[in-house]
């Protein structure tokens, strides 16, 4: 679990994906069309992927891929960040986190 926080806090926005997931794609893709400049990071490519995802599922994640930090807190997954969108909040929260300057 320490290890997921310290890896949520590493930048202003952070992504836990899967490579050959659809929705980590849509959701990558959202984040870079607005000039953002996540780090990402691969569950099924990096070591010890397969605990930190058990570890996102103990934080309440489900599906555990794709789940989205911003500012070091936990915003969620795909249905999570594309609600934030559609109410106008989520681009003010990455100017908020300085993930974006515009």
């Amino acid at each position: 679990m320490d290890r997921v926080t310290k890896m949520a806090s590493e930048k202003p926005v952070v992504i836990f994906s899967r490579s050959s997931c659809c929705m980590c794609h849509t959701i990558k893709t959202l984040f870079c069309d607005f000039g953002v400049n996540p780090a990402v990071y691969e569950l099924d490519e990096i070591p010890r992927g397969r605990e930190i995802e058990q570890a996102l599922s103990m934080l309440g994640c489900s599906p555990t891929v794709p789940v989205v930090f911003i500012g070091g807190e936990l915003v969620g997954g795909a249905n999570e960040v594309m609600s934030l969108h559609l109410k106008r909040s989520l681009i003010p929260m990455l100017k908020r986190v300085g993930a974006i300057w515009v």
